[in-house]
């Protein structure tokens, strides 16, 4: 398949730029996988599709206040750092720019000094290698002077760090949220427990290749980015248990998707607790061996998560569900509405 087909036509002003509020009001559009039905609903709706003995699976990574504004040392001049993955004890591949500045050696502060970086490397890719200092905890530093890094289609500030945070976040590491998530509550989570649906999590830290589009015509030639995942046995047990009790594994967001069926790539003898780095690409044609349902928001034209979904719902659906959610003037993308495929 070409990138070009996985294209559609979205006016600009539903990018969503702020979050629903409350959470659960985002709007749902219920798909089946079979038949390609749609119903529109809220999220708060969740409870009347779901049934005793399905299973929700999270991921509870936990966005870092990754954007760091600082200045050079030396010079006084503004920079502005993004940090992508931990390397080392205090040490972060990151973005930075402008970029001519960020040459090995040179040093910055951010927070009027409450945390200073030396650049220590340049990568072939252009991103850079950075040893960060500060007294105490590294994480309370990032969190005093870091902010939010927000997509770069949201243009709002957000006045609230938390409504970029999933409400069971727990698990310090990403670059971006599993914004699927974003729309659960707490009272909505214990509700979905009285009525029987049992809840599970794995790890996956976020990266900004997310946000990467997909440059080759041919999709079969984009290569993915890594992310480093774990799933816990316990959630593995549970994915058993359910599948053996006739329930539903569904999956909450595309990066709990991906998790899952890296694990079961890794354990083709059944499903058991392991953790490493997955750079999965799922696409059209992909035979899906955990999920039996996902909830996703809607994502970029062109994208690999667009694609995903397409693997999973199938192509022509997939693209007719778009195509109502843009006609019914939906939210898209990070803070917009969802879709729950059944």
């Amino acid at each position: 398949m070409q990138t070009s087909d996985f294209y559609y036509d979205l006016p600009e002003e539903l990018i969503a730029q702020h979050p629903a509020e409350p959470r659960s009001s985002s709007r749902l559009m219920a798909v089946g996988r079979e038949t390609g039905d749609l119903q529109h609903l809220h999220f708060y709706d969740l409870g009347k599709l779901v049934r005793p003995g399905d299973l929700l699976v999270m991921n509870d990574s936990r966005v870092l206040p990754a954007r760091l504004y600082g200045e050079k040392e030396t010079t006084g001049s503004f920079v502005e750092f993004l940090l992508l993955k931990q390397t080392g004890e205090k040490q972060w591949e990151i973005i930075c720019r402008p970029g001519k500045k960020c040459k090995p050696g040179a040093k910055f502060r951010f927070g009027g000094g409450r945390l200073s970086a030396e650049i220590l490397e340049v990568k072939d890719d252009g991103n850079r290698i950075a040893k960060f200092e500060c007294d105490g905890s590294f994480y309370t530093a990032l969190e005093e002077v870091g902010q939010m890094p927000l997509p770069p289609y949201i243009t709002e500030k957000l006045e609230d760090k938390e409504r970029y945070q999933t409400v069971y976040s727990r698990e310090l590491g990403s670059a971006a949220a599993p914004t699927a998530g974003l729309h659960f509550t707490k009272e909505m989570l214990a509700d979905l427990q009285n009525q029987g649906v049992n809840l599970a999590y794995v790890t996956l830290h976020v990266g900004l290749g997310t946000f990467r589009p997909v440059k080759e015509q041919d999709i079969l030639k984009h290569h993915m980015h890594s992310e480093h995942f774990m799933l816990p046995q316990e959630t593995a047990d549970l994915i058993r248990q359910t599948k053996q009790n006739g329930g539903r594994v569904i999956s909450v967001g595309t990066t709990t998707c991906r998790t899952l069926e890296s694990a079961a790539r890794r354990c083709p003898g059944g499903l058991t607790a392991c953790e490493g780095d997955t750079d999965i690409f799922i696409y059209p044609g992909y035979e899906f061996q955990v999920i039996d349902g996902l909830i996703t928001n809607f994502h970029l034209p062109e994208s690999t998560l667009i694609m995903l979904v397409s693997a999973f719902l199938g192509y022509d659906r997939t693209m007719n569900a778009y195509k109502t959610a843009v006609e019914q003037k939906y939210r898209f993308f990070s803070f917009g509405d969802a879709m729950l495929i059944l």
